[in-house]
């Protein structure tokens, strides 16, 4: 059976082929952790490592490679950034279409006197930026968003958002897990004080690493969650004050960041553009294909593709989407994510809640005929069931 992955969202497969080549020459010829040797090995791990700073700093227009910090995930890095700037009597702005990246961390934070307003969005998940000078109080902190929505893929206008913080005072924190390695991201231009990023979906890299960025001058505003040995400052039991030692305790994920590194060169070679304009290309194709197929409903993507990432939300009215997505794997070998995509918030603004969706997501290696194959099976599961 052929297999097909269009579940890019969740992470991406298959990798850039250098990946696994990085991975496999630091387990094999490195193997060294960094900060704690005087050796040749170590002195070259610590150099890849600034090296992927460097190219993240790059990538997201960040002011400086050592205020680039490697955690496991976006999820870890959310926390980290919440949990250490806000407080309680703070009060945070949050948008209707987050992941429970962002919303279960605020959750837990309202039960120790932090509050938060979700801005609305429209059924496209559009965020209505109107409400934004009604929700903002004097104890506004912050404002944190995802930048694109990993259950239809609406971006956020996040040039717009940023500008609005600077203008009031507040702290813009964006969740970059969807958009990263496929939108153009400009921390100066877009005013982010932190962005929290993910390698394992659009950066192409591999589970288990991600960080996040801040601007010159906020990590002093935060206080450390984790605190340990960093390889420095070694006579002393206080957290060092410097960047990125400061949120970096522990040994670092370092075959995570040999991969993370060889993707990201692998992303410079080839362009955002490029990628961008290939993903876009396909999720047209498969709009397209099962535009006016009967027993279908496409969610929350009204406008232009510029408006939304390659992500698609089914459902199918009257049936189960997760029978539709058994049927896909078992007789297609077809691969998506059914359900709440852990952004219950974002079901409730697009009418989704409680069933959920079918996602589709596509990614840069899927091919057409990929696309066309995806078309065909959903076309004869909605006619099947009709007939």
């Amino acid at each position: 059976m052929k297999k097909c992955y269009l579940d890019n969202a969740a992470t991406s497969f298959p990798k850039p082929p250098v990946l696994a080549d990085s991975i496999y020459r630091y387990l094999t010829e490195i193997g060294s952790n960094i900060n704690r040797g005087g050796y040749e090995s170590a002195y070259q791990a610590e150099d890849a490592v600034f090296t992927c700073r460097e190219r993240l700093c790059r990538l997201f227009h960040g002011d400086d490679p050592k205020n680039a910090v490697f955690t496991q995930n976006v999820t870890m890095s959310l926390n980290l950034l919440l949990k250490g700037l806000l407080h309680p009597g703070d009060h945070a702005l949050v948008s209707s279409m987050e992941h429970n990246a962002v919303m279960r961390p605020l959750t837990q934070l309202a039960k120790q006197g932090v509050e938060f307003s979700r801005i609305p969005a429209d059924r496209n998940g559009r965020m209505e930026l109107s409400a934004l000078p009604a929700l903002k109080r004097a104890n506004t902190r912050l404002l944190v968003c995802t930048h694109a929505s990993n259950v239809n893929g609406a971006i956020q206008p996040i040039e717009a958002l940023g500008r609005f913080c600077r203008e009031q005072g507040i702290l813009f924190l964006l969740d970059s897990a969807q958009s990263a390695g496929v939108l153009d991201i400009d921390m100066a231009r877009d005013s982010i004080d932190g962005l929290c990023f993910t390698g394992h979906k659009g950066l192409l890299g591999p589970q288990g690493i991600g960080g996040f960025l801040l601007r010159e001058g906020l990590a002093g505003e935060i206080e450390p969650l984790l605190s340990g040995g960093t390889g420095s400052l070694s006579h002393t039991e206080e957290v060092p004050d410097f960047m990125p030692d400061r949120f970096e305790a522990g040994t670092l994920n370092l075959p995570g960041i040999y991969g993370l590194n060889a993707s990201l060169t692998w992303l410079e070679q080839t362009g955002l553009a490029t990628i961008r304009s290939r993903e876009t290309a396909l999720c047209e194709r498969f709009l397209l294909g099962i535009r006016g197929l009967p027993g279908l409903r496409l969610i929350g993507r009204e406008g232009g593709s510029t408006e939304y990432l390659a992500v698609v939300s089914l459902q199918f009215p009257g049936r189960d989407p997760a029978e539709i997505a058994y049927r896909l794997d078992s007789e297609f070998g077809i691969a998506t994510r059914v359900g709440l995509h852990c952004a219950p918030i974002a079901h409730r603004t697009l009418g989704t809640y409680p069933e959920g969706t079918l996602r589709f997501s596509f990614g840069y290696f899927n091919t057409e005929k990929d696309i066309d194959y995806a078309i065909q099976a959903i076309r004869g599961l909605c006619e099947g069931h009709r007939a």
